[in-house]
């Protein structure tokens, strides 16, 4: 990754400031973007070669602003090798009592404003001959569980999308991956959305138990250079999987009872 241009979302913090140190290490040339101006210059502050990491600001739920924020990206260095979108939102909260405007929140930031930003890069990726595109998704974007309807419904949305974008534009040189991790020892859950729209402000035992952020980077790091399509990351969670796959009576019912929180 010697010199590549490599633009992280979500790089404040998590999986996403995780994925900041490693592709650093490897001599990656990094944009770093979330809405926190000063958690982003913490994590470059942190980089062993700070030099070569560029700040750029932005809010995903603002979709209208992304394709400038795209074109400020290309600017920088004149060229994007790999964008990674780990930027996202969770919830916490029943589909009954979520309004609306909760809910469409939530897909503006995980699945709009995705879908925005790869939009007005890829036309940028093809002319240059090629690049590749990472989307964060969840298991959750593989099955549905309570308290996470929209948030599932916007993990769901992504795979449909780029599972179908893949297709399109393979033959111009561009790979997509999609990682979908489980249980990652991130703020996810204490930043994850109540009915209100409020934060939860709580930590859920699974997810504090999880996989650290560094090891989760690190097999995201080996999905990205073998150029898989599609990942699990995580602990016992990822055989949910399969086990919905084999047995989908068995597994409705055991998530009706499982623990979500």
């Amino acid at each position: 990754m010697k010199n590549k241009v490599v633009w992280i979302t979500g790089a404040s913090s998590g999986i996403g400031e995780a994925l900041v140190y490693s592709y650093n290490k490897q001599g990656a040339k990094l944009i770093l973007s979330s809405r926190n101006r000063d958690e982003l210059y913490r994590v470059k502050s942190n980089c062993a070669s700070p030099v070569t990491v560029h700040v750029l600001p932005l809010d995903l739920e603002d979709t209208a602003s992304l394709e400038q924020k795209a074109a400020d990206a290309m600017r920088i260095f004149g060229i994007i090798d790999l964008v990674i979108h780990s930027g996202g939102v969770s919830q916490r909260a029943l589909a009954l009592e979520t309004p609306l405007s909760v809910e469409q929140k939530i897909m503006n930031i995980n699945f709009w404003g995705t879908v925005t930003l790869s939009k007005a890069v890829l036309p940028m990726m093809i002319k240059q001959g090629g690049g590749q595109i990472v989307v964060i998704s969840s298991l959750v974007g593989k099955f549905g569980t309570r308290l996470r309807s929209a948030y599932a419904a916007s993990k769901h949305a992504l795979h449909g999308y780029f599972d179908s974008l893949r297709a399109e534009v393979f033959d111009q040189n561009i790979s997509l991956t999609i990682i979908c991790p489980g249980f990652i020892k991130t703020n996810i859950t204490i930043n994850a959305l109540n009915a209100t729209g409020a934060k939860q402000g709580t930590m859920d035992e699974a997810q504090g138990n999880g996989m650290t952020p560094e090891a989760c980077a690190a097999e995201i790091v080996r999905a990205v250079a073998a150029k898989r399509e599609e990942v699990y990351i995580g602990g016992k969670e990822t055989k949910g999987v399969l086990f919905k796959r084999l047995f989908p009576i068995r597994f409705s019912k055991f998530m009706r009872k499982a623990k979500v929180t």
